[in-house]
């Protein structure tokens, strides 16, 4: 199986930076897009940013400018900048991996794993 972690989320002031990171690991062969998810209170999950395998990016509008993803193929890691935060930032947010792993009985197969979320908390 595959197990997405995301990390760096916390508390910070409006005007700061954070850089959350998302490691998938398993029975991983590849790793094809990488995606960034957030989910504000009493909000529905909406899409942030994705990432190629080839490093081709793709942002939501409300993210355009100020949110910066980028990847570690080797370590099959995903990064999310966000600088100059504003309280609307404030979220849980989900990385989302899709690719290929191995299987025990043999042939390889698709996944798309989701991770358990990290908070983060913009306050003015």
């Amino acid at each position: 199986q595959v197990q997405v972690v995301e990390s760096g989320g916390g508390s910070v002031q409006a005007g700061g930076s954070l850089r959350l990171s998302c490691t998938a690991s398993g029975n991983i062969v590849s790793i094809d897009v990488m995606k960034w998810y957030r989910q504000a209170p009493g909000q529905e999950r909406e899409f942030v940013a994705r990432i190629s395998r080839d490093r081709i990016t793709e942002y939501a509008a409300s993210a355009a400018g100020r949110f910066s993803i980028s990847r570690d193929n080797a370590k099959n890691t995903a990064y999310l900048q966000i600088d100059s935060l504003i309280p609307e930032d404030t979220a849980v947010y989900y990385c989302n991996v899709n690719g290929i792993r191995r299987t025990d009985l043999g042939p390889r197969a698709l996944f798309d794993s989701w991770g358990q979320g990290t908070q983060v908390t913009v306050s003015s």
